[in-house]
């Protein structure tokens, strides 16, 4: 394999300070950030550029402009594919008035003056927004000021546009890098007094815009953890116990050392933390060929520990026996449940169960660690480089700020970045190797050292009165835990994703509703998953609304409406409750079934609409799927329709229709393949022809989206548009074949009819 035309070299990223050198080096120019002052709150400070060695100012998202003209942003979330190094940015660009030619962007370090610097949960572009708007419009105030005072004019006559300020009466025009040494000088305005443009006049927000990095990612252009390279660098492999939880007895240590190319080997005692430093063998080589080659002849004898007897079918047998009692703590409970049922004109059961999946980024985990002079220096494709911080830090022993994180573009991430386990097992190894070392890992590492989305098991009971109508509802779900010290006691602890809230629909919507949940331990890893929780339960819960409705002989769009009801706001209850638009629920849904010709298209036996919704990361979605499926039991979808309510505006229609794309692919491709055998305590699947993905031949054949602008705060959307779709699908395969779902993946069920 050739080499990749350019690599990373240090320094990687851009910190408040190496950015203030280099304006300086620039030798003009003005800088605008935000700080936190000693109160907490937060201001705008600028001064030129030729300054900023000297300046006091702590910025945490600030913008330089150039003598030249050249707007500098610096983004500060991580980039992991879901574009939020061109849309964030693309906020500041758009009140500044400056054209997107114009502006280059750098990814940041990780900083705590940057404030939050996580990419997870579809936060960055709502936690974010506003302060970007309110950036770009200060820096836009203060230039067109400076105009005016060149001129001697009101400022009330100068407007800024493409990149330049205008003197209306007289037609005169500065541009921007004419004007911001004298913009440097003036006084920051006050935030009230800062106008923000009418959301009617963005030229830029809203448009589609290709991702800054796009020609970087497609030629080569070292952006990746893996292209990180640094003079002297070693490499190193970490090898882990297969069954979780295992330590390391013995290993052939002397002989690895021996072999060419290699450094060191040696033991890692590690931790008890399943998501921290797992104990295992580090082999330390002068190449990644040297180290992948020298783990083929390593022989370790393990303590494989307790769960070594833990096995999916062993789960499976446990949850079925734990369904038949009462859940070990109650969620909800409305009404008088037992009454409903008891009363019912019609009751439904089913058991809904999925497994364990992997992330299975295309980028397997990596970090490249320097132990130097007492400080840890570390490169990292990570979703949140304070927590890898963090538990370097502790688990090392060292001060917080003796561990600099620069962060580079992830290959993929979909929440398994969040966990650091990668970056401390490098900066354990660097800190013993005293030169630069980048840990990979294999393939084979990635997906039997993961941090799992959680299996799960949910036993549902559903009640219809005389009308049809949904009168009672029990969820007893038994989840996965893990065992933790909390307090100073032993306590589980669900996985991420693996906690129900009372809230989950529909149980604010029905009057008798009993949830219940009862953990099951394990010793397996788990971690954020792709719209955690809502992955699944979205399947689970409007997939049994669609039984229930078939049941009640209606029409599962209009069950599902009445079932939303009438008022437009549901209030959270409970600690976890989040208060539910109902209205704006009710739009995309309707939305969603006009578009798609709900209930007036005709399909043949083997073909069929189905219709799903969910309320995930503060996005209304809702779908509709429709699919062929052969006598055999061939899956073919051939057109999803999306409708996203995400807020006011759209920040890239470029960015947010990929997201939607992506998340509708990387659904299906979950609900028809992903699975994970679990024997003796560790990962059966080894590799990815173990593990298939979604090709090309068995994506949706057309995906449609549509956007409902709302009067609502702009959320995010790497996350929103996936749960909808297993349910929507599995809804309309048996509108096609009369075929019941209850089980994920899809290889698993036979989907033949006759």
């Amino acid at each position: 394999m050739k080499p990749r035309k350019q690599a990373i070299q240090p320094p990687h990223g851009v910190n408040r300070r190496a950015f203030m050198r280099r304006s300086t080096v620039a030798g003009g120019g003005l800088l605008l950030g935000l700080y936190l002052d000693g109160a907490g709150a937060q201001a705008l400070v600028a001064a030129p550029a030729s300054q900023t060695g000297t300046t006091a100012f702590k910025p945490n998202a600030f913008i330089r402009i150039d003598t030249d003209g050249v707007v500098t942003l610096v983004s500060k979330q991580p980039e992991i594919g879901q574009g939020i190094k061109t849309s964030l940015p693309m906020v500041i660009a758009e009140e500044l008035e400056v054209d997107w030619k114009d502006v280059r962007i750098v990814q940041g370090d990780l900083d705590p003056i940057y404030g939050g610097q996580s990419a997870g949960g579809s936060t960055s572009t709502p936690n974010n927004y506003n302060q970007f708007l309110r950036l770009g419009a200060t820096a836009r105030t203060m230039l067109v000021q400076a105009a005016a005072l060149v001129w001697q004019v009101p400022v009330q006559e100068c407007v800024a546009a493409h990149s330049k300020v205008l003197h209306t009466p007289s037609q005169r025009a500065l541009r921007y890098g004419e004007l911001v040494t004298k913009a440097a000088g003036l006084p920051v305005p006050a935030a009230e007094s800062v106008k923000l443009k009418d959301p009617a006049n963005y030229t830029l927000l809203g448009q589609r815009i290709g991702g800054v990095d796009n020609h970087a990612v497609v030629t080569g252009g070292g952006l990746f953890g893996l292209d990180v390279q640094l003079p002297g660098m070693l490499f190193a492999v970490y090898d882990k116990c297969p069954a979780f939880g295992g330590k390391v007895v013995s290993a052939n240590l002397d002989a690895i050392k021996a072999l060419p190319g290699v450094r060191d080997a040696f033991v890692i005692e590690g931790t008890a933390n399943l998501n921290g430093l797992m104990p295992g063998v580090a082999i330390v080589a002068e190449s990644t060929w040297a180290a992948f080659s020298a783990r083929k002849q390593l022989k370790v004898s393990w303590d494989e520990g307790p769960g070594v007897k833990e096995s999916w079918d062993g789960f499976v047998a446990q949850a079925r026996s734990l369904a038949k009692q009462s859940g070990s703590t109650t969620l909800r409970r409305d009404g008088d449940p037992e009454g409903a049922f008891a009363a019912a004109s019609k009751t439904l059961e089913a058991a809904y169960s999925y497994p364990f999946i992997s992330h299975a980024s295309i980028e397997p985990q990596n970090c490249t660690a320097w132990w130097n002079g007492g400080t840890l220096e570390m490169w990292a494709p990570t979703q949140n480089p304070a927590s890898g911080q963090n538990l370097v830090a502790t688990t090392l022993g060292l001060p917080k700020d003796k561990v600099v994180v620069h962060i580079t573009r992830s290959g993929g991430g979909f929440g398994r970045r969040l966990s650091a386990d990668y970056m401390v097992e490098a900066a354990a190894i660097a800190q013993r190797a005293k030169a630069p070392v980048k840990l990979t890992w294999s393939r084979e590492d990635d997906l039997r050292h993961d941090h799992y989305r959680p299996g799960g098991f949910h036993f549902l009971r559903g009640a219809l009165n005389q009308r049809g109508q949904l009168s009672a509802w029990h969820n007893h779900f038994v989840t996965f835990a893990n065992r933790v010290q909390r307090d100073g006691q032993s306590v589980l602890q669900p996985g991420s994703g693996a906690s129900l809230s009372g809230d989950e629909f529909p149980g604010r919507w029905v009057s008798s509703c009993l949830l219940e949940q009862t953990p099951m331990e394990c010793n397996i890893p788990m971690g954020p998953w792709r719209a955690p929780g809502s992955s699944v339960f979205a399947w689970v819960f409007h997939s049994f609304i669609d039984e229930l409705a078939h049941a009640a002989g209606r029409d599962p769009l209009e069950f599902r409406l009445e079932l939303l009801g009438n008022k437009d706001q549901m209030p959270g209850t409970g600690e976890r409750g989040v208060a539910y638009n109902v209205a704006r629920m009710r739009n995309v849904l309707t939305e969603v079934a006009r578009k798609a010709q709900w209930g007036r298209k005709r399909f043949a036996r083997g073909q069929g609409q189905g219709i799903a919704f969910h309320f995930s990361h503060r996005g209304y979605i809702a779908e509709v799927a429709e699919v062929t499926v052969s006598k055999a039991g061939e899956l073919k979808v051939d057109r999803v329709v999306v409708v996203s309510d995400i807020g006011a505006q759209i920040v890239n229609l470029s960015g947010a229709e990929n997201q939607v794309h992506g998340s509708v692919i990387d659904g299906l491709g979950t609900l028809m393949f992903a699975e994970l055998d679990i024997q003796r305590g560790r990962i059966v699947q080894r590799n990815l022809p173990d593990y298939p993905m979604i090709s090309m031949a068995d994506s949706p054949t057309r995906i449609e989206v549509h956007f409902l602008k709302s009067d609502q705060p702009v959320t995010g959307l790497g996350e929103p548009a996936l749960p909808p779709l297993a349910p929507a699908v599995c809804n309309a395969i048996f509108a096609a074949t009369g075929v019941r779902v209850r089980q994920m993946p899809l290889s698993r069920v036979s989907l033949a009819w006759s």
